[in-house]
């Protein structure tokens, strides 16, 4: 592709892969599949010792998931968790013994909620994102202070944000960009801020210098930095408080990835705003959109992630789909190696069937209806879970744990 274009999409991969690779490396990105296609990529097989997950998360060159029995693994490059390992073809236990309903990778570090609504987290802390209190890398999980009960917690590139089950949402990190939404220019926290303005909210979700939030009554706000039109309110401007999305349209999920936002409506239908260099707004175009846009094709969606420079989804049918950057086979449509982009939804290869899917940085992840985890794309770094460090441009399974 040509300078300009590649210099843009560093540009936008910048934010949601700092702490999983040196800044250095990202001008050339990782090297694209040596083959592609579903007749060259490994097949769907699943071994004997998988895990059965309940929820999954890709983040920039590692994943995690929760199994049905409510432990924690993780897979990839960077802290595992686990105290030792900062690498792993093959999903690790997450230590301590701690129970988990729920995980999110962000870019070098990952939080989840137990079982009794504390938050941990584990991983590099720059910044404070790991909500300690200290700057301190954790190998293994560590509460994060401030003694209260989460519902959900998400992880940033450089953030993290997090709902009470007092509908109060917090957030932790860097803030440089007012991503932590509490209207101050503190550079940083490391301790859990409310997020200012008095809202109530069912979740949360921490993007690259963004986030994004539901609130009870189905309202999509977001608030930092909004130089590609990713708060959604029809300006470029940063946001230091949270602003309504415009449209005054309901959600029923809302969620911000690496420099665009999405979400889905009550009605199913799929909307994305902000960064479209390629496609990953869904609607045709690589044009940037600074409010709600519908997702191309007509069809409706329990649910979308939005990644770095694509999205996935899921149809009430259980068929994911993904649109966007497909170079490192992250589409899991067999494509891959190309930097055309794929600006409306194309469906995930294989026919498997999914009750959710987590786009990352250059690969995706999904848990079948099975409660069997999947991951595609970019594998140099093990993210994918079967064992290997071949990228795959369809899924393949995750193995059983080491």
């Amino acid at each position: 592709m040509g300078q300009r274009r590649r210099f843009n999409m560093i540009q936008q991969l910048v934010p949601l892969l700092v702490g999983a690779v040196a800044v250095g490396t990202l001008g050339c990105g990782p090297e694209p599949l040596s083959q592609s296609g579903p007749d060259t990529a490994p097949a769907l097989a699943v071994t004997a010792q998988a895990l059965s997950f309940r929820q999954i998360s890709a983040g920039s060159f590692q994943s995690c998931g929760v199994t049905s029995d409510n432990r924690a693994y993780c897979w990839g490059n960077g802290p595992l968790g686990n105290g030792t390992s900062n690498s792993s073809s093959k999903p690790v236990a997450v230590s301590g013994g701690i129970h988990f309903v729920q995980v999110s990778v962000g870019g070098n570090h990952t939080c989840g909620v137990t079982t009794d609504n504390r938050a941990y987290c584990w991983g590099a802390n720059g910044n404070g994102v790991l909500g300690d209190g200290t700057t301190t890398q954790r190998n293994s999980p560590v509460a994060v202070v401030g003694g209260h009960h989460f519902r959900q917690v998400d992880a940033g590139s450089y953030h993290t944000c997090g709902v009470t089950t007092d509908d109060e949402a917090f957030c932790w990190g860097y803030n440089k960009y007012g991503q932590l939404g509490d209207g101050s220019d503190f550079v940083q926290r490391l301790r859990p801020v409310p997020v200012a303005g008095g809202l109530q909210f069912r979740r949360v979700s921490a993007g690259g210098l963004h986030s994004c939030g539901l609130t009870l009554g189905r309202r999509a706000y977001c608030w930092g930095w909004g130089g590609d039109g990713q708060i959604g309110d029809g300006k470029t401007f940063q946001r230091r408080t949270p602003r309504a999305v415009a449209g005054g349209r309901d959600f029923t999920q809302v969620v911000a990835g690496g420099s665009h936002s999405c979400g889905v409506g009550t009605d199913g239908r799929a909307f994305c705003w902000g960064a479209n260099y390629y496609g990953q707004i869904g609607d045709g175009t690589t044009t940037r959109r600074l409010a709600p846009t519908e997702v191309g094709g007509g069809r409706i969606f329990s649910g979308v992630s939005p990644g770095s420079a694509h999205t996935c989804g899921v149809t009430p049918a259980k068929v994911a789909y993904c649109w966007g950057w497909s170079y490192y086979g992250q589409l899991g449509n067999g494509s891959s190696g190309s930097d055309s982009p794929h600006t409306t939804p194309s469906k995930v290869a294989g026919g498997l069937l999914f009750s959710t899917v987590s786009a990352g940085g250059f690969h995706s992840c999904g848990v079948t209806t099975g409660s069997l985890a999947y991951c595609w794309g970019y594998n140099e770094l093990g993210e994918l879970g079967d064992g290997t460090t071949t990228s795959s441009s369809i899924p393949v399974a995750v193995i059983g744990p080491s």
